[in-house]
């Protein structure tokens, strides 16, 4: 699997948290020690020693580590390893597109399309996920029968603040329980990631895009998915974030609604990701 920017030009990415989850999911060894690490105690614990003091040391190595651009971002004295993670970005860094046509991606994120076959299975990776395993409503996943899925995966790099991707009103929060596996393709050759993990959806009642539901889906050592409980909200509102860890946001449009930009399905074809920023086009209305 390869990543590219938005004008076809690979992105060269440090591959040792995947070579180390290669070696975790697929020894017996890494697999033992996953049935204690997916423990949701475990991610809390893990959190808890985020939110400390005591993680305030990891801040300098890791920016330095992944070349965090830090002028993008507000300037303040930070109290723990969390508190850095959701930092906030400056006003005018993630300009939205404001065009009503234009669907917008939610967050910094590694993006892939999908279709939705007709049998109501997602197919991720080299795996095949039912849409209602996923939503745990058969009512609510026949509706997008056709329809097209979005898989934006967040790496501990990116900004973990997400928004709306259009004007509109929403529905309750769902939360779906489960265990905390990582979300980085390599576990999805041995688990069906998107369907153990613990995630939360709600439908967003659009202007533009009609009913959308957009998922959040928690990462081993992400003990929380934040969201902000808003009715209504407008294109490029925050809606939430993740706290530490990789993440990843599912979103389901109904068949005949939007139209994704060609070098993202191009890239999806071939099971390749495109890197993409919160606010910016990938997408616009079908007329």
């Amino acid at each position: 699997m390869k990543i590219y920017d938005r004008k076809g030009q690979e992105l060269i990415v440090d591959q040792s948290q995947n070579n180390f989850l290669k070696m975790l999911y697929s020894h017996l060894l890494g697999r033992c020690m996953l049935k204690v690490l997916t423990l949701p105690f475990i991610t809390h614990l893990g959190g808890m020693y985020m939110n400390s003091f005591l993680s305030k040391r990891k801040i300098e190595p890791f920016i330095n580590k992944n070349h965090i651009d830090m002028d993008q971002y507000i300037a303040q004295d930070y109290h723990s390893y969390n508190d850095f993670f959701t930092r906030k970005i400056k006003i005018g860094q993630r300009p939205i597109a404001k065009e009503s046509h234009i669907l917008i991606a939610p967050a910094d994120s590694k993006l892939t399309y999908y279709s939705i076959s007709e049998d109501l299975h997602v197919q991720i990776k080299d795996s095949f996920y039912s849409m209602e395993d996923l939503l745990q409503s058969k009512e609510l996943a026949s509706v997008y029968q056709d329809g097209i899925c979005l898989i934006f995966r967040l790496t501990v790099d990116d900004y973990h603040r997400y928004c709306f991707i259009d004007d509109g009103t929403k529905e309750e929060d769902r939360y779906i329980s489960g265990v905390f596996h990582t979300v980085n393709p390599i576990a999805n050759d041995y688990y069906p990631i998107y369907k153990q993990n613990s995630r939360s959806y709600s439908v967003l009642h659009t202007k533009n895009f009609n009913d959308v539901i957009y998922m959040e889906v928690g990462a081993m050592m992400v003990g929380k998915i934040v969201n902000h409980h808003l009715q209504s909200f407008c294109k490029g509102d925050e809606k939430g974030y993740f706290e530490f860890g990789g993440s990843t946001i599912v979103m389901f449009f109904k068949k005949d609604i939007v139209d994704i930009d060609i070098d993202i399905i191009k890239n999806s074809k071939t099971h390749d990701e495109t890197r993409v920023l919160m606010g910016e086009k990938i997408g616009v209305k079908r007329v």
